[in-house]
């Protein structure tokens, strides 16, 4: 069983400043209420420590590309039972502003179990997140 959840805003700012603020994890707990943290080195391969409203997992990092790309795979408990590969994009207007794409796609024998739940608050927790990152990009 798989599923995706894929959200996007335009957000009138650079490339570089809102991967700057979406990178700067120490600051997370200030504008984030999705992600509460990320801790860890992010480097391909390296196991991070992503900490969401009452839950921590520790993902491996598969892509990080400067003003672009950042992705990760998670696990619950085992791969195979719920997995995400959880992404954010980023891609130039033209105008001056940037696409903001957050997605998820989820996969494993438990993907059917969460579906409403990753339908509601996952979506709504991405949305808002999204929502944040905006506002914070376009406030400097």
């Amino acid at each position: 069983m798989t599923k995706q959840i894929k959200t996007s805003i335009t957000i009138n700012a650079s490339r570089q400043k809102t991967w700057e603020i979406l990178t700067d994890f120490e600051k997370y707990s200030d504008w984030n209420s999705f992600i509460k943290s990320v801790s860890g080195e992010v480097i391909v391969g390296n196991r991070i420590k992503v900490k969401l409203q009452g839950m921590i997992f520790k993902p491996v990092v598969m892509t990080f590309k400067e003003n672009i790309e950042f992705k990760w795979l998670g696990h619950l408990l085992y791969k195979g039972l719920f997995d995400g590969e959880h992404r954010f994009y980023l891609t130039d207007n033209e105008d001056g502003s940037v696409n903001f794409e957050q997605s998820e796609n989820f996969s494993g024998i438990l993907v059917n179990l969460f579906s409403k739940s990753l339908d509601k608050n996952t979506r709504n927790g991405f949305e808002q997140m999204n929502k944040e990152l905006k506002v914070l990009a376009e406030k400097h």
